[in-house]
């Protein structure tokens, strides 16, 4: 994808040089860089997917088919069209399942299984449920609670990984080979465990950005995994997102501390006359302006953060660090280890920022220290 114009890539050298410079012994260079940036479409025809398809071609490259209508019904073709649209576009894509039925609707199945010799890479996998620890956490699943009772936290732990990893459809992801994406604000950690491949934490209500990234890319480096950010609400109230300015600053944290995959959220509509969702102008320019950072300085030449101090929290501690009198598992009331966490990394935030991870001391020794100069229990 090639830069607007010099004018713009001049303006963006200045703009981003100090920090650049600033950050030079804190990054490392990668031989190879793979990254992906795009966009979420949430409604269910095909002349509002392809609007908006037209609108972000130049400067995304993944479109995720973020819509129940298209894939909780009989909309086989409706799904067909809006990816060989995509693909047509240049676009890469993924689609979100919160079910793959075998019986209710069994074009599911054979839609998945042909997926990959109808499109090649250009078919990137599922994103599978969505917010299954932030759900647990808050108590909001109704019907298809993970469980409803633990013992204790790795009885909590346990009963979390297994549910997932037992779904049908997540069996049915791992026995094809289907790469396997979900979003989540809480518990990224355990999401991997139960068999995702790629996990999307969730930039937006007010969270700490930069604490959000370390409890997401601890669990990935640890794991083996990939891991990616999308930007989400502000607000609950229109017009839901932040400004452009915040959300390129988003952007650009996830991309500078490693993201593969970096994702806008799109959905409902704001205003209601508004063609793209809830995406202004603003929106789009801080889209393109994003597109262009990532060409004017590639991770693979100017490097990129890399997360070389992890604080280790005990195994099995379900805990949504969103202040001291946060939950753990959604069951326990915060312990005598919460208000020690929270000073914790805001003490470590602070001194070491997006060189900072936060992982779980599972399996960790001597001689498996996941690749981290420091350990910090």
């Amino acid at each position: 994808m090639r830069i607007r114009g010099w004018l713009l890539l001049g303006v963006l050298a200045v703009s981003v040089a100090l920090p650049f410079i600033y950050a030079y012994h804190a990054w490392t260079a990668v031989e190879e860089d793979e990254f992906h940036f795009g966009v979420t479409y949430g409604f269910n025809t095909f002349q509002e997917a392809r609007i908006l398809i037209d609108k972000v071609k130049d400067y995304t490259d993944v479109f995720v088919v973020d819509s129940r209508d298209v894939t909780f019904a009989a909309n086989e073709t409706l799904l067909t069209d809006i990816c060989n649209y995509a693909a047509g576009a240049g676009l890469k894509f993924i689609v979100y399942f919160d079910l793959i039925s075998e019986f209710t609707y069994p074009w599911h199945q054979e839609w998945l299984t042909t997926a990959k010799t109808r499109w090649g890479d250009k078919f990137l996998g599922i994103y599978l449920y969505d917010e299954l620890g932030g759900k647990q956490l808050d108590g909001k699943i109704n019907g298809t609670q993970q469980f409803q009772s633990a013992s204790n936290y790795s009885d909590a732990a346990d009963k979390f990984v297994n549910i997932i990893s037992g779904f049908n459809s997540t069996k049915f992801g791992k026995n094809n080979n289907i790469t396997m994406f979900t979003g989540d604000y809480a518990l990224c950690w355990f999401n991997y465990l139960g068999g995702y491949d790629t996990v999307f934490v969730e930039l937006g209500w007010g969270l700490n950005t930069t604490q959000q990234i370390a409890m997401c890319r601890g669990a990935a480096n640890v794991q083996g995994k990939d891991w990616g950010a999308i930007i989400l609400y502000k607000t609950k109230e229109p017009p839901y997102l932040g400004s452009g300015k915040e959300m390129f600053n988003e952007m650009v944290a996830a991309y500078r501390a490693g993201a593969k995959y970096v994702l806008v959220f799109n959905f409902p509509r704001y205003p209601e006359t508004n063609p793209y969702g809830i995406l202004s102008e603003e929106h789009f320019e801080a889209m393109k302006n994003f597109h262009d950072y990532v060409n004017a300085f590639p991770r693979n030449l100017y490097g990129r953060f890399e997360g070389r101090v992890a604080y280790v929290l005990p195994k099995d501690y379900g805990y949504g660090f969103r202040g001291p009198n946060d939950k753990i598992w959604g069951f326990w009331e915060a312990d005598n280890l919460t208000s020690k966490v929270c000073s914790d990394l805001s003490n470590l935030l602070a001194k070491y920022d997006k060189r900072l991870d936060i992982i779980y001391d599972d399996g960790l020794d001597a001689n498996n220290t996941g690749g981290y100069s420091r350990l910090i229990f």
